[in-house]
């Protein structure tokens, strides 16, 4: 028993000995740790490009109806910017302000998809701070979605001032449309109470236009009502993004991939959104 004791102190005494060499050498690597944390904060900045102004040359530009698409050399690389319909030459220097980016954009009016596009509200002074929210612009392109409701409908004064998606709501009209032919077809007040089940899926949905809000970020955003669902939890009218462009009161057919709980932020949610739709 004797020899185990000491056997086991020994142990111990390496065991401690051994700690405070680790812990002489964390005292003397102790700055070059202190620093890492330093590199790991700043190292998503530069993954943030919508966060500041984009400042740099003019490469390209491209109309597509309220909208010009501007490549925007930053001496670090090449971003496009979409921005108010504006005259720009090339070669010219430019500083646009923050704004939301979208991935992988198709655009139709032009034929093309653009890897990464800034929407921006426009030019800034240069060297202004770049202090404005990155999604300040977006907000202001998704305010034209609270604009133009059903003259003489009663929307709430609360709603009306609340901002978001709610205020672009649509009320309900008096509106019957028949449901549209096929198997993935339904009826708006089908598509929110099945919108867990068709999440990511083609559906066909028939109604009429309600509200056409264009060009915002570089769609169209159309309301359909087909007299169901409910007014009361909003779910009477439904949004459809597309590059098409329907009449107002028209009765269409759009089909589209449904997104449900959609959040693009600044208050701008939707329970059931049909993106990239077809009209016919």
């Amino acid at each position: 028993m004797m020899r185990s004791r000491f056997l086991i102190s020994g142990a111990a005494l390496l065991l401690l000995a051994a700690a405070g060499c680790k812990s002489n050498n964390e005292e003397v690597s102790g700055p070059a740790t202190s620093q890492a944390p330093a590199v790991v904060e700043t190292t998503p900045a530069p993954a943030a490009p919508a966060a500041i102004a984009i400042t740099g040359k003019v490469v390209e530009t491209a109309d597509a109806g309220e909208y010009t698409y501007v490549k925007v050399d930053t001496g670090a690389g090449e971003q496009w910017v979409a921005i108010p319909a504006t005259t720009l030459e090339v070669g010219q220097e430019v500083s646009l302000a923050p704004g939301m980016e979208m991935t992988n954009l198709e655009s139709k009016a032009l034929g093309r998809t653009f890897e990464s596009v800034i929407f921006s509200r426009g030019p800034v002074a240069e060297g202004a701070a770049s202090s404005a929210a990155a999604g300040e612009s977006f907000n202001d392109a998704m305010m034209q979605e609270s604009r133009n409701v059903i003259p003489g409908t009663a929307m709430g004064s609360d709603m009306a001032s609340s901002g978001g998606s709610k205020a672009a709501v649509v009320a309900s009209a008096d509106v019957k449309v028949d449901k549209a032919e096929g198997e993935n077809a339904y009826t708006v007040g089908e598509v929110y109470a099945r919108r867990n089940d068709l999440n990511g899926q083609k559906v066909k949905i028939r109604g009429k236009v309600m509200k056409v809000s264009m060009m915002i970020m570089g769609k169209n955003w159309v309301h359909i009502q087909d007299g169901t669902g409910n007014a009361s939890d909003n779910t009477h009218d439904l949004v459809v993004t597309t590059m098409a462009e329907p009449e107002k009161d028209s009765v269409v057919v759009v089909e589209g991939t449904l997104v449900a709980d959609k959040d693009f932020g600044a208050g701008y949610r939707y329970d059931v959104i049909i993106e990239d739709a077809e009209i016919q």
